[in-house]
């Protein structure tokens, strides 16, 4: 079994509200740091905010999961009313983490019967959005998608066993040999870049070419080094450590800002078709990275100098920008984009201070021993989540950025490793 950062050292008093990081990973140790409890939180009062989060993302009036009749479900970006591989392979994460066996299934019967492939130069992908009723939008697929589902199938194999009805070590194992282009023979595109060894933005011939800082997570390489039993364990070792040098390339070295997408030597990508569209600020798929860091950081602490710099780097900016009224989008430069630079969502093209963002900020607290850590948490623990002034809301991504920043900090954010017999 495996788990967080182990403690250096007791936490500080509580009026200094200096924190020290662990400098061991859960995968070494077995162990998670419960963030809101070291920083004045009751613990049944935390497993009970857990839980309503999570009540809210899957079951609330803005839930964003979804039953289909007696065996499937779907999670749907409510605001785009369609489901993404994005969403479902988030909802299969969360609920093996929560050991919640009915939603995984569900979850995973609706994945294979309407997204992936079966059969084509794309077996074994998935189509990386569908209509509700499952009818594909598009056919090609966002690796972050992959990373998730393959992830969450062996810590399903590991946490419920491959003879429950679902096969979840030889799916997982089916999506790795498609990703490595091992179709009969057929060559394709790869999830990982031969060349780079970095996770290609999709796996075709337009988004091979460069990378999104968003789909690092390079514990989730750990993970299949240990239990995919595909007989690459030393290449996926080294895709983590691949990831973890790019990320240093790729992120602002005075902001800790990372552009959405960038080149695999993580400099700026050229603007698409010659024109300035945002694509090299930091914004929603932004978000993401300081996660990624944090989980990378509890699970395995491989680059712990380096994260825990990063952590207070990025908490350091986006303090300077206030830190009830900081913006979910700027250039990596830290300046704030033109209008024509903003991206819109749900219809509206606007900067605000996402939910979203203030969760992932948070879970970088994990990094962090400065005072202001504890106020990125405490931001998140109270703000709430319910439709903006001028209507908009996100009960999807920022939902599930939510849920997940939550689970970090509790320490239910787990390495779920090989069952006892």
């Amino acid at each position: 079994m495996l788990t967080s950062c182990i403690m250096a050292a007791s936490i500080m008093p509580s009026q200094a509200q200096t924190y020290t990081p662990w400098n061991k990973g859960a995968m070494e140790t077995g162990r998670y740091r419960n963030v809101f409890v070291e920083m004045g939180y009751g613990a049944k009062e935390v497993e009970e905010k857990v839980e309503e989060v999570f009540h809210d993302v899957f079951y609330g009036p803005n839930k964003v999961y979804f039953e289909v009749g007696d065996s499937m479900g779907y999670v749907s970006d409510i605001k785009n009313n369609d489901a993404r591989t994005e969403g479902m392979s988030y909802g299969m994460m969360i609920a093996v983490q929560r050991d919640k066996k009915d939603i995984f299934d569900r979850l995973w019967r609706w994945s294979k019967r309407y997204m992936q492939h079966q059969g084509g130069a794309r077996d074994g992908f998935f189509a990386w959005s569908c209509k509700t009723d499952g009818t594909k939008n598009a056919m090609g697929s966002a690796s972050d998608g992959e990373l998730y589902y393959i992830t969450a199938l062996l810590f399903a194999s590991n946490r419920w066993g491959d003879d429950t009805g679902i096969n979840y070590k030889a799916e997982a194992q089916r999506i790795l040999n498609s990703c490595m282009g091992m179709n009969g023979g057929e060559r394709k595109a790869y999830l990982i870049d031969p060349e780079t060894k970095l996770i290609t933005f999709t796996p075709d011939g337009f988004g091979a070419r460069f990378t999104d800082p968003s789909y690092h997570i390079p514990a989730f390489y750990e993970v299949w080094s240990l239990w995919a039993d595909d007989g690459r364990s030393e290449y996926w070792k080294e895709c983590a450590a691949k990831a973890r040098e790019y990320l240093h390339r790729a992120i602002n070295d005075k902001t800790g800002l990372n552009a959405d997408y960038s080149q695999y030597d993580g400099s700026p990508m050229p603007p698409f078709g010659g024109r300035v569209n945002g694509a090299n600020n930091f914004r929603f798929d932004s978000w993401r990275v300081p996660m990624n860091i944090a989980l990378d950081y509890e699970w395995s602490c491989s680059d712990r100098e380096w994260q825990q710099q990063y952590g207070e780097k990025i908490q350091n900016f986006f303090y300077s920008q206030g830190i009830d009224t900081y913006v979910d989008q700027y250039r990596v430069d830290g300046t704030l984009p033109a209008e024509e630079e903003i991206l819109d969502a749900g219809g509206f093209k606007k900067l605000r201070h996402s939910i979203g963002l203030v969760a992932t900020m948070a879970s970088a607290s994990v990094m962090c021993s400065h005072a202001k850590s504890k106020e990125f948490v405490d931001a998140l623990w109270q703000a709430k989540h319910e439709p903006y002034e001028d209507g908009y809301f996100d009960a999807y991504y920022d939902g599930l950025l939510r849920l997940f920043a939550f689970m970090h900090l509790s320490g239910t954010y787990r390495v779920i490793g090989r069952q006892a017999p």
